[in-house]
């Protein structure tokens, strides 16, 4: 087909729930894609945070070329040694318990929520206490979660039970408890919310404040898990455990798989028949899952985060100097966010045209992610594009 006759299908045939950008891509490997066209551009939001080990890693291909001429789907009431294998591997890299398969982020806090009221049910403790800027997803139950309004608008009433304080501050958890709480649910950097950190006095705050009361202390790594921070999961960069824990996006290498991973201790609370996913855990999926954590140790991807993360960082704090629209520059690993005095889609805008491809959330901040395994060549690429971009819309809009 040509770029217009896809164009129109989408147009006639597509539900507008998407603002796309008129490109059609049609090849990805490694940091780059390529159009429809032959243009190749660099990708440094590769699917928002899903390819961390890049586009159609051999490690992904290999372990999907296997498995689909064996077997695709069974349901979950039958055993496939992939499930096996794939939940041994996440209990052995995070902490010891039990792991439920599910397909997206959404679907691994929903079940995260539930299981929370499982859990609370007896004591009829139900409330769930969220973040300000946070997001969990766009079902019915994550969404009441998230603590931002504008993505609720049109869709109440929603489910009661959440109530979202200001990310970062201990004392307001702390006022924010009643009788009917029952867990403290949050991102470690908050990256729709604008790559917002959390402070590591402050979670270990939160895990006290949750032994203390007795409330589930639960971690969406859905963005920060799968090795974008520099640790195989985000928790361990602050050293303290979760009691749930939510994973996607890149625990598939590009195919749709999450988990909800729920400690020892309180793994009985779900019982045969109180939850279930038909696609979850399929044994597609979780072959490639299993190649994905193959990628990230066995070419020392971890390493190469923390590494190339702080070159990243201390290249766009000289950009900062140059650039006085850039107001701060944050990040874990390679999840790094760019604050800017101005609006940010034009500086999206004009990378894309010159071949990179970032993001912009909160209106202003600039959001990178690129592979774990990115190169210096790629992030001076990147960066070199980005400079460009700032100078061309600065000198527009005379607000260098």
């Amino acid at each position: 087909m040509k770029k217009q006759d896809i164009l129109n299908n989408y147009d006639k045939y597509i539900m507008p729930t998407y603002t796309r950008i008129p490109v059609v891509f049609v090849k990805g490997k490694g940091m780059e894609l390529t159009d429809i066209n032959g243009k190749k551009y660099l990708d440094f939001f590769p699917g928002w945070g899903v390819n961390n080990v890049g586009h159609c890693h051999v490690k992904v291909m290999s372990a999907v070329r296997d498995q689909i001429g064996k077997l695709i789907h069974i349901p979950n009431n039958l055993y496939h040694p992939n499930q096996a294998k794939l939940a041994k591997e996440m209990i052995r890299t995070s902490f010891p318990g039990k792991v439920f398969f599910c397909n997206s982020g959404a679907e691994a806090c929903e079940s995260a929520i539930k299981f929370a009221r499982a859990y609370g049910n007896a004591t009829n403790r139900f409330e769930i206490i969220t973040m300000e800027k946070s997001f969990h997803g766009r079902t019915l139950g994550a969404l009441a979660a998230t603590g931002q309004p504008k993505y609720k608008e049109d869709f109440g009433p929603l489910p009661h039970g959440f109530k979202s304080v200001p990310f970062n501050e201990l004392q307001v958890v702390k006022n924010a408890i009643n009788p009917t709480t029952v867990a403290v649910m949050l991102e470690l950097v908050q990256g729709e919310g604008g790559v917002n950190i959390a402070d590591p006095d402050y979670l270990q705050g939160l895990r006290e404040l949750c032994d203390k009361k007795n409330l589930l202390l639960i971690f969406d790594e859905v963005q920060t898990g799968i090795g974008r921070l520099g640790e195989i999961y985000g928790f361990k960069h602050y050293k303290i455990q979760p009691d749930l824990m939510t994973l996607a996006k890149a625990l598939g290498g590009g195919l749709p798989i999450g988990a909800l991973v729920v400690k020892d201790s309180i793994t009985d609370t779900f019982k045969p028949g109180m939850h279930a996913s038909t696609f979850g855990g399929s044994p597609l999926v979780c072959k490639a899952a299993l190649g994905v954590y193959k990628a990230i140790y066995g070419q020392h991807m971890l390493r190469n985060t923390k590494k190339m993360g702080k070159y990243a960082m201390d290249a766009l704090a000289q950009l900062m100097k140059k650039y006085h629209c850039i107001t701060d520059v944050r990040g874990i690993g390679l999840m790094i966010g760019i604050e800017l005095n101005i609006e940010g889609k034009p500086i999206v805008d004009e990378c894309f045209r010159k071949g990179l491809l970032i993001n912009c959330t909160q209106g202003n901040i600039l959001r990178i992610m690129p592979a774990l395994n990115v190169t210096k060549r790629q992030i001076d690429k990147a960066l070199f594009i980005m400079e460009k971009a700032f100078e061309e819309i600065t000198a527009e809009g005379d607000l260098q």
